[in-house]
């Protein structure tokens, strides 16, 4: 779907009107007994739109609840902007126009976000895709339209990411994906092979990998515009478990068919370096992404092993279901050699984020400032990606401790999600945030503008903080 903008709605033009807070009709749009219909139905009708065929065009009206607060009634819009896709699709509607509202960049980003499809595996796909393509907008400028295209486009290529199953996304395909947005958006992407990834003694990432007959990769993108404003980078890291079988501690079947969406931090990474790429935000920016699948093949590393991480870290491996946070810390610690400004991790790591919070939110938490953890959380609720922050007391690493190496990789059952992340910091010298995405990343019902599978989670979070960097 492409926005554009629009100077005046014509008598032919199918479009969609936002109501202000007194439900003032626009001037000239309806006749008197449309005019009375709509006010009658106004009255009866909450939180729907109001249809007006007028047979040359469509009319649709939505009278939002003003009484909610700003970043709600923002939601709202957007979730609007879904159904009002759903229903211009249902109808065969190919286009439609935004009549002037404050509002419309959110009923435009539902429609946008709302109006994605994954058909690459139909055999007849084209008998499946929506039919509405093209949205026109009066009184947006050119750099709202431009912005909403990039984000959105960045959003889609996550989700697409996330839907892809392992059998045509292993990691050498994820890496291939990076050099394709990278071409295409407009970022430089390095990719290390596995002669390389050994040469660094990657020990996590390669640990992980010893279980699969595919090679692992690790991927580095960056976005450098001359006029950056970041002495120091803000580098991003993804977890991209392309697919996990939780290894030897092997996951039970129920717990499986979703984790093609193991990489989803991945996706969200590679999404958000394609949207500030494609706005050229004034910032340094680097994307760091280790790439394997985890299976319990070859000569799997077992419940007990020691490895050793890149920085000479050992870790005895406790279970190897407890992946995502191994090949992070190499990750971590590479991210050490650009004295970076700030780190962000973004992985699907744990259940016990999901069982806190559920899927409507992304736990954080790190050693960043609370200024940064403030303005991230700001973003969260002005893009509906909210942020819980959980605490990171010292107490955690005592969990943490094993009797034969450094580290072991989890603790006990309680606050799992901290004891993950408490993990990932012994790797880290700078201020950093560490994002577990696991609720939010895939979801099995379409809600709103989330459909069904991969969300696209962390890329409207992450560009939306950056840009206000």
């Amino acid at each position: 779907m492409q926005f554009s903008i629009k100077k005046n709605i014509s008598e032919k033009d199918n479009v969609a009107v936002i109501l202000n807070k007194t439900s003032n009709l626009p001037n000239g749009l309806l006749n008197q007994d449309e005019t009375t219909y709509v006010k009658s139905a106004l009255k009866n009708q909450k939180n729907t739109w109001i249809e007006v065929n007028q047979y040359a065009r469509k009319v649709f009206l939505f009278q939002p609840d003003y009484k909610k607060e700003e970043n709600q009634l923002n939601e709202a819009m957007r979730k609007a902007g879904a159904s009002l896709g759903s229903l211009l699709n249902t109808q065969k509607i190919k286009t439609v126009a935004l009549e002037e509202s404050s509002l419309n960049r959110y009923l435009a980003e539902g429609l946008a976000l709302g109006n994605y499809q994954y058909l690459r595996y139909f055999s007849k796909k084209n008998k499946k895709e929506n039919t509405l393509n093209k949205v026109q907008w009066v009184g947006a400028s050119k750099k709202l339209i431009d912005e909403l295209n990039a984000v959105s486009s960045a959003v889609y290529l996550s989700r697409d990411l996330v839907n892809t199953p392992v059998w045509d996304l292993n990691a050498t395909q994820l890496a291939n994906s990076a050099v394709k947005a990278g071409k295409e958006f407009g970022f430089d992407v390095e990719v290390f092979d596995k002669k390389k990834i050994e040469a660094l003694k990657m020990g996590g990432l390669l640990a992980v990998n010893k279980g699969s007959i595919d090679p692992p990769t690790f991927i580095i993108m960056e976005h450098k515009p001359k006029n950056a404003k970041n002495k120091k980078p803000i580098v991003l890291v993804g977890k991209g478990v392309v697919y996990d079988t939780g290894g030897l501690s092997l996951k039970p079947s129920t717990s499986m068919d979703e984790m093609k969406s193991d990489m989803g931090g991945s996706a969200a990474v590679i999404g958000t370096m394609s949207a500030a790429a494609k706005e050229n935000l004034p910032l340094h920016i680097i994307g760091l992404v280790p790439a394997t699948d985890n299976r319990p093949g070859g000569n799997a590393v077992t419940p007990g092993d020691v490895i050793t991480i890149s920085d000479g870290t050992t870790v005895e491996v406790m279970n190897t279901d407890a992946e995502g946070r191994l090949i992070l810390a190499d990750a971590l610690h590479y991210a050490k050699k650009y004295s970076p400004e700030m780190v962000i991790d973004l992985a699907t790591l744990t259940g016990a984020a999901v069982m806190a919070i559920g899927r409507y939110g992304i736990v954080a938490m790190g050693t960043a400032p609370d200024k940064a953890f403030s303005k991230l959380s700001k973003s969260g609720e002005e893009v509906y990606e909210r942020i819980v922050r959980f605490p990171f007391w010292e107490e955690y690493d005592e969990l943490l401790k094993s009797p034969i190496a450094d580290l072991k990789n989890i603790g006990t059952r309680e606050g799992g999600a901290i004891t993950a992340g408490k993990f990932l910091a012994n790797f880290t010298d700078y201020p950093y945030i560490h994002l577990d995405i696991a609720g939010p990343a895939f979801i099995n019902a379409t809600d709103g503008y989330l459909q069904k599978g991969g969300t696209g989670v962390g890329v409207r979070l992450l560009y939306n903080f950056l840009k206000n960097y």
